[in-house]
């Protein structure tokens, strides 16, 4: 679907309450910290801010933000967890204005990590903007995710394919997917107006994912490392335009 001029305003609005709970809980995510308290961070910007949570009571779930950390790759529960020195944090959130969604996420460093964690984090932001340098009016969807593949893989690094970005507006979740890595088809032609939410899910080790018994939490099949980044953005006759940066 394509999106008019008031719509994307709104979008906007809502891709600046995002980065603005990215920020607050970027700052707030130190050792000793949990991952309940990141939550409560967030909330507190979506209160201030007059927004909604898409990801609370979304299919259950039980907060404003996922926060995966380590070898979690996405949908992590907020809770008891305590952040150490040395682990990597995910943090996935979204928000609502005027009906009108943005959702975005980050990999975080906790104080010092290993080579191979700073290298994971890097390689999965890289992949994530040669992601988005792809979203072109003329261009294929799925070339996004060729972009994103040939970037993780290139470092030696592999990617999740049982989740995916998709498109987004007055759903947080709309059609059509956008794979991280080629499918063996161009997809649909990209036209300005359309808004995709592009997240790369990188891993240390292996592709494969399992779920664990809380029913939300996805971890690395093989214990490897995972990162995660995401913005929405808009497809225009200028190019890309990222809603979710501050």
């Amino acid at each position: 679907m394509r999106r008019n001029a008031e719509e994307l305003a709104k979008m906007r609005r809502a891709g600046r309450v995002v980065a603005e709970m990215h920020e607050a809980t970027r700052t707030a995510a130190k050792p000793g910290v949990t991952t309940a308290e990141l939550d409560a961070v967030a909330r507190e910007v979506l209160d201030r801010r007059g927004a909604r949570s898409n990801f609370l009571h979304y299919r259950g779930f039980p907060a404003v933000i996922c926060t995966s950390p380590n070898d979690m790759i996405v949908h992590g529960i907020p809770g008891e967890y305590v952040l150490e020195e040395g682990d990597i944090m995910s943090i996935d959130c979204g928000a609502i204005i005027e009906g009108y969604h943005g959702d975005a996420a980050f990999t975080m460093a906790i104080g010092e990590v290993s080579p191979l964690a700073a290298r994971l984090i890097e390689v999965t932001e890289r992949s994530l903007w040669a992601g988005i340098d792809q979203l072109r009016p003329g261009q294929r969807l799925n070339e996004v995710g060729r972009a994103v593949q040939g970037v993780a893989e290139g470092a030696g690094f592999s990617v999740v394919r049982e989740y995916v970005g998709h498109a987004i507006g007055t759903a947080m979740h709309e059609e059509p997917q956008v794979p991280n890595y080629w499918p063996g088809q161009g997809g649909p032609m990209l036209k300005s107006g359309m808004v995709f939410a592009v997240e790369p899910m990188v891993n240390a080790g292996g592709p494969g994912t399992r779920v664990l018994e809380d029913g939300w939490s996805v971890v690395t099949a093989d214990s490897s490392l995972s990162a995660h980044f995401e913005h929405s953005i808009a497809v225009t006759e200028d190019g890309p335009e990222v809603l979710t940066l501050p």
